[in-house]
């Protein structure tokens, strides 16, 4: 049984003249396995954000319906299991972060879920150690970097444990060591906490890390499958004005040139090296 399932989705933000409705997402489906790292690339407008926010019933499908463990969206009655189910952390971690001190900050979650103070200590300095940050628990967030930043926001997503953790754009506001910080602990919480993690995002080095890649479109699924098999499909996602990695772009015009002949495509540096090493050799 899929942990989240994505049933013939359709959704349109409502608008005064009904002749201008589009839809956002298309009779969508999708499954998602508890456990699995996903990431989901597309361009801006395709409906990327839109779907993550019904992963946690922020946002109801206009037609379809999303289950999440069990529970539709729909059923207002379970908003708060679903939520509790589902954390969702957003791009700007400014916008998420709501005290003056680190360990208030990670506190406010398990506060209103009405949790007594002992186990909301002990969620704390749980969640402050998944993401490496126990040491800052008595920092000021302003004083943070981007990067650490991201990370207390994480951990008050984790404070709550929920089963899934949704990242809608993470790294973009970021620089280069931000960036590896929070990857370096999304793939922590997946691998080692076997948090589910569905990562949105436009940076091709951190969609080969994921389990899977969806490529959306319009609304809709252009492609989904492995690193491998996704970013093997150069020609189509070139078609679509989308990216893939620089190593894999490398060796592909090299294989058209026919300067290296290979199976399969690299995804990142390490593995190009070794398929040019191989020409050399």
């Amino acid at each position: 049984m899929s942990f989240i399932s994505v049933e013939n989705l359709t959704f349109h933000y409502n608008s005064e003249d009904d002749l201008l409705v589009n839809d956002v997402l298309k009779h969508l489906e999708l499954s998602i396995k508890q456990g699995e790292f996903v990431a989901v690339l597309g361009h801006n407008g395709c409906g990327k954000s839109t779907l993550a926010k019904h992963f946690n019933a922020i946002l109801l499908p206009t037609g379809g319906k999303v289950i999440v463990d069990g529970i539709s969206t729909l059923d207002e009655n379970r908003t708060f299991d679903i939520r509790s189910t589902v954390g969702l952390v957003l791009q700007n971690p400014d916008n998420q972060l709501v005290a003056s001190i680190v360990e208030e900050d990670v506190a406010f979650g398990p506060e209103n879920l009405g949790f007594p103070p002992e186990e909301i200590r002990a969620r704390v300095e749980y969640a402050l150690n998944a993401v490496d940050m126990l040491e800052y628990r008595s920092f000021a967030p302003h004083k943070l970097s981007g990067g650490q930043k991201q990370r207390i926001a994480i951990a008050g997503i984790i404070a709550m444990k929920p089963k899934c953790i949704v990242l809608d754009e993470p790294t973009a506001m970021l620089d280069p060591r931000g960036r590896a910080e929070v990857m370096s602990t999304i793939e922590k919480l997946n691998k080692e906490n076997g948090i589910t993690v569905i990562l949105i995002t436009h940076y091709m080095e951190e969609a080969v890390r994921a389990d899977r890649v969806i490529v959306m479109e319009s609304g809709s699924v252009l492609t989904d499958g492995t690193p491998q098999e996704v970013f093997a499909k150069v020609e189509l996602l070139k078609k679509h004005s989308l990216d893939v990695p620089q190593a894999t772009e490398l060796c592909y015009l090299l294989s058209k040139k026919g300067v290296i002949d290979t199976d399969s495509l690299p995804l990142n540096e390490d593995e190009c090296v070794k398929i040019l090493m191989g020409v050399l050799s």
